[in-house]
């Protein structure tokens, strides 16, 4: 071997590291959370199960939908819920389907039915289905702060122009 000439160890050398420098440009990239757009949606939730309207809303919460979904960052749209009061269940489940609230305290455990919970407070209703399919993280509360959930028809986020989405 002489001074000044490259010898090749092994003849595929100059293949393997072409193969590393253009997996590079195949991999994705990841959007910037702050870069992320946010569109607003408003969702009628008058005569849909309850369920599928739950699953609807989390998925466009995580932002499932977009191209640029990345799992361990908050990319998704902020969804307006109105009519909450007029969502429906199937089955027995309207005299069934229990909730269940723990004060800490020993027998402080209190138990109610979705009939009752849905005339006192209609929107813990649906803020309870779509918490449940979120993740269980901070990143999950922070999901959920985008939902905004009304009983009535009327809500108060005209200035943020949401687009009607059906679900």
């Amino acid at each position: 071997m002489t001074l000044g000439v490259k010898a090749k160890l092994w003849p595929l050398q100059d293949d393997i590291f072409m193969s590393v420098v253009s997996k590079a440009h195949r991999t994705p990239s990841l959007t910037k959370e702050n870069a992320a757009v946010k569109s607003w949606f408003v969702v009628d939730a008058e005569g849909k199960t309850l369920g599928r309207l739950a699953s609807g809303i989390a998925a466009r919460l995580r932002g499932k939908h977009k191209a640029t979904f990345t799992p361990n960052q908050d990319c998704g749209d902020n969804i307006i819920v109105i009519n909450a009061s007029k969502v429906k269940v199937t089955g027995n489940k309207e005299t069934q389907k229990m909730y269940y609230h723990h004060s800490r305290y020993p027998g402080g455990m209190t138990e109610t039915v979705f009939k009752d919970l849905i005339a006192k407070q209609p929107e813990k209703v649906i803020y309870e289905a779509v918490k449940g399919m979120l993740p269980k993280s901070k990143l999950g509360d922070k999901m959920l702060t985008h939902c905004k959930i009304f009983s009535g028809a009327e809500h108060n986020l005209q200035a943020q122009k949401p687009v009607k989405l059906e679900i």
